[in-house]
């Protein structure tokens, strides 16, 4: 396999140096560009898009992270991205990950959590540190008597509801389809249809959706 191409935007130079410093330790990693802001991002992206994960910081000058995402899903929605910031209040999180952000980390993060966190994101997966999820509950919890009496807009299958179940443990499309005994384009129409049924945008979206329902005991 080749090696994950990542590009780093944050607007100190010394954040990023320093995660260039470790994560070039990794084999299995490349650092294909950097910029300071969002915009710098966009004009590198426009001559060179091969990029498979984008390690970006929320709160930036000229453009922040959240107007990235924005163009970024829109203009090359191959690339994954993560969320690297100082910023862990929910409002910040939900926005993120509702435009298609696939990871969330704070910067107090470990730098093995960081190495993880890109991996399950390249592979297909989600990656939240335990703050950032911690910090959606809470939030949804502040606000449940206020939707104490939402129901699910669109029943789910069974099998749907299994493989929502996995996404939220953070399980691969491959790992899905061997838990379940089925393929991984099976799991890819089960996606699909949960994406459809939910009004969700993305994976995230869906994260959001289960949470803020109380669909299962262990999120």
């Amino acid at each position: 396999m080749g090696k994950i191409k990542l590009f780093l935007v944050d607007d100190h130079k010394m954040i990023r140096e320093g995660l260039k410093n470790f994560l070039l330790d990794e084999s299995d990693f490349e650092i294909t560009g950097e910029a300071e802001n969002g915009k710098e991002c966009l004009d590198q992206l426009e001559k060179n898009s091969d990029v498979d994960i984008l390690l970006t910081d929320v709160n930036m000058p000229i453009m922040d992270g959240l107007e990235l995402v924005q163009n970024v899903k829109e203009k090359y929605p191959s690339i994954k991205i993560i969320a690297l910031t100082m910023l862990g209040e929910s409002q910040h999180i939900k926005k993120m990950l509702g435009e298609g952000a696939m990871g969330y980390l704070l910067k107090n993060c470990s730098e093995q959590e960081l190495i993880n966190g890109i991996r399950m994101v390249n592979s297909g997966g989600t990656y939240y540190s335990p703050e950032v999820t911690n910090a959606i509950i809470n939030n949804i919890r502040k606000v449940k008597p206020q939707k104490s009496n939402v129901a699910l807009e669109v029943p789910l299958s069974e099998r749907e509801t299994e493989v929502l179940h996995l996404i939220l443990k953070e399980k691969t499309n491959k790992e899905i389809a061997e838990e379940l005994f089925i393929s991984v384009r099976t799991v890819d129409a089960h996606k699909r249809n949960l994406l459809d049924k939910t009004g969700s945008k993305n994976l995230a979206g869906l994260i959001l959706y289960a949470i803020d329902r109380e669909l299962f005991d262990d999120i």
